[in-house]
């Protein structure tokens, strides 16, 4: 995809509206970002042109422009990111928040994000963040071994790249994995998903858990809502399913756009035949955000529609989210259908589990424990 100037100025001008994420109190906002950092995957082309080969966006960029993602910048024929070591949003969560419901469970997962996204979803809940240069926010100098330094500091068994979209500072998460591998941290991924097959293969080792968000089971929402596309992401799912690492599913679930009984029903079918049928899906609540403020909060018994046609079509870990309190919170055996995990909202009030298995029967529940 060509980046012309109209979409910089167009992007540029949006961005001036971003409130600004303040990392730390010390923290000046940069005159400018700098490239010091050559990005990954990308291909010179003729008159200093690039194309960029990190997802299936594959903008083709000319010098002194940027990707569609904002970060990453071609300058004299040579791709740079322009975000490494430079976060804006730096948080401790519960690795239930994520949500990462088999992972680790009650740990605590020191998150982190940049500027940029890849996509354009009309309903981000983070689009200060994501929609925006890295030079509209504040940011933080934290190079990898730092970031994993301030985890073991705050007690964080898992570092967790989420917030935007951590495709885009695809080398900082990278480095970041690389920095931890050995220290007992896990390393999760938080994603769209939008990537394409030859960086997802080589990060993939370097993981110990990934998230991903289907946005829809439709080719069309994925064009018209978030302006990507829906097979990049179904590849990614089955790559992430057949390497061995931990995957779970976040469908946000948007009134009149991608909540009909059909597409839960195609959804969950694929999932089941493609990824098992142990693979957790939430099923989340949409709030109005963004640019989809017209809309109404997604009504309880929609979650609880999609839930259980999930759980009919054989997932055995179907979850409503976005509602504490909820009973499609909680965890239950596939065996003899005993509460095994009771949660309230991002917290774990009630385990019946030992060595990963239900008390009540011994069945094996999926995940790592």
């Amino acid at each position: 995809m060509q980046t012309t100037r109209r979409f910089f100025l167009q992007t540029t001008c949006a961005a001036a509206l971003v409130p600004k994420v303040v990392v730390a109190a010390n923290e000046t906002l940069p005159k400018s970002v700098p490239p010091h950092h050559e990005a990954m995957f990308w291909e010179p082309l003729p008159n200093d042109e690039v194309r960029c080969q990190l997802c299936p966006q594959m903008c083709r960029v000319s010098d002194g422009e940027r990707g569609l993602c904002r970060v990453r910048e071609n300058r004299g024929g040579k791709y740079y990111t322009l975000v490494h070591s430079k976060p804006s949003a730096i948080h401790v969560d519960p690795v239930e928040k994520k949500p990462l419901f088999h992972f680790r469970p009650r740990q605590k997962a020191f998150s982190l994000a940049t500027a940029g996204c890849s996509l354009a979803c009309r309903f981000c809940q983070n689009w200060e963040l994501s929609q925006a240069r890295p030079e509209d926010l504040r940011h933080t100098s934290l190079p990898p071994d730092a970031v994993v330094r301030r985890a073991q500091e705050a007690g964080a068994g898992i570092i967790a790249h989420t917030y935007s979209e951590p495709v885009v500072f695809y080398e900082y998460m990278r480095d970041i994995c690389l920095a931890a591998s050995g220290t007992g941290i896990g390393r999760v991924m938080i994603s769209s998903g939008f990537i394409r097959k030859e960086p997802m293969e080589q990060l993939l080792p370097h993981l110990d858990a990934v998230k991903i968000d289907l946005k829809s089971f439709s080719h069309s929402f994925y064009v018209d809502v978030c302006s990507a596309q829906l097979r990049p992401v179904l590849d990614t799912l089955r790559r992430v399913h057949d390497s061995g690492v931990w995957l779970e599913i976040v469908v946000l679930v948007i009134p009149g756009l991608n909540d009909s009984a059909a597409e839960f029903e195609a959804m969950s079918m694929w999932i089941v035949q493609k990824l098992g049928r142990d693979v957790p899906v939430h099923f989340t609540r949409f709030h109005p955000a963004y640019r989809m403020m017209n809309l109404p909060n997604t009504p309880i018994a929609t979650l609880e529609r999609a839930r259980k046609t999930a759980m009919e079509a054989g997932i055995r870990y179907a979850y409503c989210g976005n509602v504490p309190g909820h009973p499609g919170e909680n965890t239950f055996c596939p065996g003899c259908g005993a509460e095994v995990v009771s949660r309230r909202g991002f917290h774990i009030q009630r385990r019946n589990m030992a060595n990963g298995r239900c008390r009540e029967c011994g069945t094996a529940i999926a995940g790592i424990w």
